[in-house]
């Protein structure tokens, strides 16, 4: 049989452009999300080390703090 007609052509081009564009839009996002996650994290264990430091400060110890949980 013949080949593929134009507009079946021009339809696979344009969903396969539209496949790529998505594809790497998708790992940008990814790459910005993880990046994003891994900031957070050291953020809150930045907070968790400052919260420790404030209750030393103040006098409170792991074992009071267990106690009280």
């Amino acid at each position: 049989m013949s080949s593929e007609d134009p507009t079946t052509k021009e339809l696979n081009n344009f969903v396969q452009t539209l496949l790529k564009q998505m594809s790497e839009r998708f790992e940008e996002m990814q790459g910005t999300i993880v990046s994003r996650i891994d900031d957070m994290g050291k953020r809150i264990d930045d907070i968790e080390k400052s919260v420790t430091e404030l209750m030393n400060d103040l006098g409170f110890s792991d074992e009071e703090n267990d106690k009280q949980r």
